[in-house]
């Protein structure tokens, strides 16, 4: 689990990079929570996440945004944030030019950045976004969703209210072409604090099913 240093469009970013052994890997990047709230990319639920597709032959990046940890620069309200998540995309894709597929994921406010990235990169082909914060901001974005994926959430979530991920999942689910599976965690908080198995099975499982190897996206 190497770190690695990423040219980020306002500073270096700290990254953590796992290279899979078999060519053509997959590739995922992991984005992390609120950094104005303790978000890192040593979260547990970015790490849990980070694993799980690493089990699944994955070659995949996690990395700290903006003025979190090493990298450099300051919060900017997201929209920093997402030119960073980009960034390290594009550094992933550097390594890793006839990846097999491409996928995002991301926790909490990393799913809110990750959602928009989705609508940015065509080549993205499937995401898992865990406690997305539905009832925090505006998803309204994602008209139409290029990409099916995972949704996981936990039923006992005091920050991010059950009916503000339902109002989203049904939205996504009456577009076309688009299959969400949505994974309801039995006693799991928003921090999956007793729940991580739960999750990483959820993830694994999904990803087994659904990652579906093509073309090398590179050029696409």
């Amino acid at each position: 689990m190497p770190e690695v240093i990423i040219a980020g469009p306002d500073g270096r970013l700290e990254g953590r990079y796992h290279h899979a052994k078999q060519p053509n890997a997959p590739i995922a990047l992991v984005l992390h929570p609120h950094p104005q709230y303790g978000g890192t990319m040593n979260n547990k639920v970015v790490y849990t996440t980070y694993h799980a597709f690493v089990q699944q032959g994955f070659a995949v990046l996690r990395f700290n945004f903006r003025g979190v940890g090493r990298s450099q620069g300051t919060f900017d309200r997201g929209e920093g944030e997402l030119s960073d998540a980009a960034s390290a995309l594009d550094w992933l894709q550097s390594y890793n030019p006839n990846a097999s597929a491409c996928w995002i994921a991301g926790f909490s406010f990393g799913a809110w950045i990750g959602m928009q990235l989705l609508m940015r990169r065509p080549e993205i082909d499937g995401f898992v976004s865990v406690a997305p914060p539905a009832n925090m901001y505006d998803f309204s974005f994602l008209a139409p969703c290029p990409s099916s994926g995972l949704i996981v959430h936990g039923d006992e979530d005091p920050m991010v209210p059950i009916e503000a991920v339902q109002k989203l999942i049904d939205k996504l689910m009456h577009q076309r072409d688009i299959k969400i599976v949505y994974k309801l965690v039995h006693g799991a908080d928003h921090f999956f604090a007793e729940n991580l198995p739960e999750l990483d099975e959820a993830i694994q499982t999904y990803v087994a099913k659904n990652h579906k190897p093509k073309a090398a996206i590179a050029g696409r």
